[in-house]
């Protein structure tokens, strides 16, 4: 068998292919090396030749700006990094380097435990809820519809501080709502996990991926499907969707007990009627939330509390301090090397404590992004010791994401110290330092939390 000439190839001097990782319908995925960030692996997804014209060209693009949006603001969505068109004028983006199995290739072994099906299936709500709570497009924020989702297009990897971590790939059929755009007007997905609306062409909300997800929670529990097509066809599945009711847990899996209120959820999701379904992955979520407290044992609290009740009063916080009052008081600590790192130090104000993040890059990406977006997430990992990852993501359309991420070992005074002050003050500052002036604050930007993640902070003290 002839080998790939792709392989070797360096792309944009920096993206080394080493292998090929899979390919599909839409084109191939390779594992490759970001040779000027000292070989990190990432993966590569170039467009099927036979795929190239301009319709698909510009789909394939939507794909990767989708992803790179939403894969900032969400851990459960693949991250896109770059996007690029080579020598031959087929494009490509560069993505994350996952390694792990696919959902499909877990259910296969064997069905999900209900402890690990819970995990994964809150992993794959908060995804989906991110996707629909829209990208900005034009100016307006506009809800995505995966339409494709199924095992296959889950991947499981594992972190060494958060366990499990269940990303949605494949957003290469996704839909973006917009107002005054044509909606869907034709079928495009996958039969067997095609909600009725999608198969007839219908418009599509966010309620179409809701039943997809109840296909795929029948399956992973019991390892069958919750309908049967008489024929593997469009035909088949269209009489399925509609027609036919889907059988019980039971009857898929006899050994199988799960609780009743579980099995009307995602009967739920099954609903041949979009508005018989939990209207979004968060209502999902909600429901899902007293067997997580029931069946896993030390829930982390990014998984345990979820959507808890408003207890943290919202107070007026006083006026952000500005980089000249910060600047003169602050230089880059001595026993901190010079070079692209951040880490987590609270500072002393006549406001009183506050807590920040100390962020060093090199002068002109500091002035690309005095003007970016923020976002913030709080992942709290109770093993091997209690911890918390604290990430913060800058985000310029021109410049790209930067990500910066700080570990807080709750076990020690001062990670403790560190996240009460994140929840009392619901806020917190950036320093950023450049490169070539370390002496002095260059730039001052403060970045909420939300209420929400506030009372987890508290929480996770306790």
């Amino acid at each position: 068998m002839p080998s790939d000439p792709n392989i070797g190839r360096i792309l944009q001097n920096r993206y080394q292919l080493v292998g090929l990782l899979g390919q599909g319908a839409m084109g191939k995925v390779y594992e490759a090396r970001n040779n000027l960030l000292g070989g990190v692996p990432v993966a590569v997804k170039f467009l099927s030749q036979t795929l190239l014209n301009q319709k698909m060209r510009d789909r394939f693009m939507r794909e990767a700006t989708t992803c790179a949006l939403l894969g900032q603001r969400s851990m459960h969505i693949v991250n896109v990094t770059d996007y690029g068109v080579d020598e031959d004028e087929i494009p490509y983006y560069v993505m994350e380097y996952l390694k792990g199995d696919s959902l499909s290739e877990i259910i296969m072994r064997q069905p999900l435990p209900l402890p690990r099906f819970l995990n994964l299936t809150r992993q794959i709500c908060l995804g989906l809820q991110c996707a629909h709570e829209g990208i900005p497009v034009d100016g307006e924020i506009c809800p995505i519809v995966h339409r494709d989702i199924k095992p296959s297009n889950i991947l499981v990897t594992r972190d060494l501080s958060m366990g499990e971590v269940a990303k949605i790939l494949d957003f290469g059929i996704a839909k973006t709502l917009q107002a005054d755009s044509n909606q869907t007007n034709c079928f495009m997905g996958t039969l067997a996990y095609s909600s009725p609306e999608q198969m007839e062409g219908h418009e599509l909300d966010a309620r179409s991926d809701i039943y997809s997800l109840g296909v795929m929670m029948f399956q992973m529990l019991t390892g069958k499907m919750p309908l049967n097509a008489d024929t593997h066809s469009f035909g088949g599945w269209y009489r399925a969707h509609h027609q036919q009711p889907p059988r019980s847990l039971a009857e898929a899996n006899s050994s199988l007990r799960v609780p009743k209120a579980l099995e009307t959820l995602i009967m739920s999701c099954l609903a041949k009627s979009p508005g018989d379904r939990p209207q979004s992955a968060n209502e999902v979520i909600k429901q899902l939330k007293p067997f997580e407290e029931r069946y896993i044992p030390g829930l982390n609290v990014a998984t345990a509390i979820g959507d808890t009740l408003n207890k943290v009063p919202v107070t007026k916080t006083k006026p952000p301090l500005t980089s000249d009052t910060i600047g003169r008081a602050y230089s880059w600590p001595a026993n901190k090397p010079i070079g692209d790192i951040s880490f987590p130090n609270p500072i002393r104000t006549d406001q009183g404590m506050l807590p920040s993040i100390w962020v060093m890059l090199s002068e002109q990406e500091i002035f690309s992004r005095q003007a970016c977006t923020r976002y913030n997430q709080f992942l709290f990992a109770p093993a091997p010791h209690p911890s918390l990852l604290w990430l913060t993501v800058l985000y310029t359309r021109k410049a790209g994401a930067r990500w910066l991420s700080c570990y807080l070992d709750l076990k020690t005074p001062q990670g403790q110290q560190m996240t009460r002050l994140l929840s009392e003050s619901g806020q917190y500052r950036l320093l950023f330092f450049a490169k070539e002036e370390p002496q002095r604050c260059a730039n001052v930007m403060t970045s909420t939390i939300a209420l929400a993640q506030c009372e987890r902070l508290n929480f996770s003290l306790d």
